[in-house]
């Protein structure tokens, strides 16, 4: 059974630069000089889903999303 691998995306316009997504999932996300996001190009691996999902939920002013990028893993 495959399942639809997902993409972190963020807002830019939203952003503050908390850098709570990186606190919660460093593997998929840097932060720049000024604390803004620098997200992990490609697919989120299924593995770290879980630490992508927490970050979408935990980003306090919910400019991070995770959406499907429509290929399967």
């Amino acid at each position: 059974m495959s399942t639809v691998a997902d993409k972190l995306r963020v807002d830019m316009i939203e952003c503050r630069g908390h850098g709570v997504c990186a606190e919660v999932a460093p593997e998929l996300v840097a932060l720049d000089e000024w604390g803004y996001p620098i997200l992990a190009d490609g697919a989120v691996p299924a593995n770290l889903t879980r630490h992508a999902r927490r970050a979408v939920t935990l980003c306090p002013r919910l400019a991070l999303t995770l959406t499907p990028t429509g290929r399967s893993r």
